[in-house]
């Protein structure tokens, strides 16, 4: 009875921490001194966050639910964050002799975050947590009337 919400539940939370983690890439689009690695500063690097179908594998949900069986039996569980990862991509090189951080050329190794795209994910997973509120409170009302039908 309550597989809906435990769904939805997980799901907001995990897109809550992608709004947070976006954020977070936003706020440091700027930052060149990020971390200390080999005692030489390195900017920050872009974070992502990464999820998986908490119980069965979709395929197995959709066989699932093509022999008819109930979301108990396919394992539906919702979804869980398996982890932030670095974003690969190198860093942005920007030429600014001035700058303290600019190398023996003049170059400056920025941040390998793009605003644009940051704001895309951020639409992207505000989105998904109102998709979730949506369907949690849709699940919650139908279980009040299902309570108001028995009385």
């Amino acid at each position: 009875m309550f597989d809906s919400l435990n769904i939805s539940s997980s799901a907001l939370t995990a897109q809550r921490l992608r709004m947070d983690v976006v954020s977070s890439n936003i706020a440091n689009a700027q930052t060149t001194r990020a971390q200390l690695v080999n005692g030489k500063w390195e900017p920050y690097r872009r974070k992502m966050v990464t999820m998986e179908p908490r119980g069965n594998s979709f395929d197995q949900v959709l066989q699932g639910e093509m022999q008819k069986q109930s979301p108990s039996q396919t394992g539906l569980q919702g979804v869980r964050v398996t982890g932030i990862v670095d974003d690969p991509t190198p860093y942005n090189m920007v030429y600014d002799p001035s700058n303290p951080d600019a190398d023996s050329n003049g170059y400056v190794a920025m941040p390998n975050v793009d605003t644009s795209k940051e704001m895309v994910d951020l639409l992207s997973a505000s989105r998904a947590y109102e998709a979730n509120v949506t369907s949690f409170n849709t699940g919650k009302s139908m279980m009040l009337k299902a309570l108001d039908l028995s009385r």
